[in-house]
């Protein structure tokens, strides 16, 4: 017998051995692998999507939401080399809020470079209308524009939603005269809800008399509990231009916590 015939038939015997053991291995695998099911996180099985639909339970629509609406958004100047960015979101949606969402802040200069950026992520309820703001963002020049961007909106449903009941009195804006800083913010806050919020955030915008933002600030209050009224203050340790005409000031608590808040089973006080 020749060489080359020999060699021929090696190589027969090493495909048949091959696809043998192929055989083998995957009747093998298919023996210890479990039926698919429709809680292996799979899709499989003619599902429509990882375990839904098809012969399993058919799949949860996805909410039909509109888009945040971004209505407002600015700089202000926040000290030296420093600015304090501002954007009013609504929210369209009367069923649906975002438990959070990602967003960026960019500032740029006049040929469109980017001189700084931030980001960070928020929360929204149902119809609400609120403020994000972000503070020290360094830039060697003074900005032309500011560019705010909303992504990743995680939508829930609300069902019987009522608006929060924490609300801001008595809010004054005044000039620091003599001491430390240049302006100072006041307000009283009243939790006339029925929760206890161990964290509420406020939000402070000053405008001018065109309605123009000329500073910014927030601050957190902790233990906030149902019918307690606290007052607080706000400092801008900087100067900046313009005269303040008007002081806008929101209250605002993550729902979507539920450490954050322990419902209470009484009336809240009444003022």
């Amino acid at each position: 017998m020749k060489e080359s015939e020999r060699n021929k038939k090696r190589i027969i015997i090493i495909i048949v051995y091959l696809l043998l053991f192929f055989l083998a291995g995957l009747l093998f695998y298919y023996w210890l692998s479990p039926a698919p099911t429709c809680f292996d996180g799979k899709k499989n099985q003619r599902e429509t999507e990882v375990d839904c639909g098809g012969p399993c339970a058919a799949c949860q629509e996805k909410p039909q939401t509109k888009d945040l609406v971004v209505r407002e958004k600015h700089f202000v100047h926040g000290g030296q080399n420093k600015f304090d960015v501002i954007a009013k979101v609504f929210n369209p949606n009367n069923r649906y809020g975002a438990a959070v969402f990602s967003y960026v802040f960019v500032l740029k200069g006049g040929q469109g470079n980017v001189l700084a950026e931030k980001s960070g992520r928020g929360f929204i309820l149902p119809a609400e209308t609120k403020y994000i703001i972000e503070s020290n963002l360094e830039a060697n020049e003074t900005p032309v524009s500011a560019e705010f961007s909303i992504t990743n909106e995680r939508w829930q449903e609300f069902e019987g939603y009522e608006t929060l009941r924490l609300n801001v009195y008595n809010k004054r804006y005044d000039l620091i005269s003599g001491g430390i800083g240049y302006g100072e913010a006041y307000g009283l806050l009243r939790n006339e809800s029925v929760f206890d919020f161990n964290k509420v955030k406020i939000n402070v915008v000053l405008r001018d008399s065109s309605g123009n933002p000329l500073a910014a600030n927030t601050n957190e209050m902790n233990t906030v509990n149902a019918g307690e009224q606290r007052n607080f203050r706000l400092v801008w340790p900087f100067g900046f231009p313009g005269e303040v005409q008007s002081v806008e000031m929101e209250a605002e608590a993550d729902v979507y916590d539920t450490l954050n808040f322990i419902k209470r089973y009484f009336p809240a006080q009444k003022f």
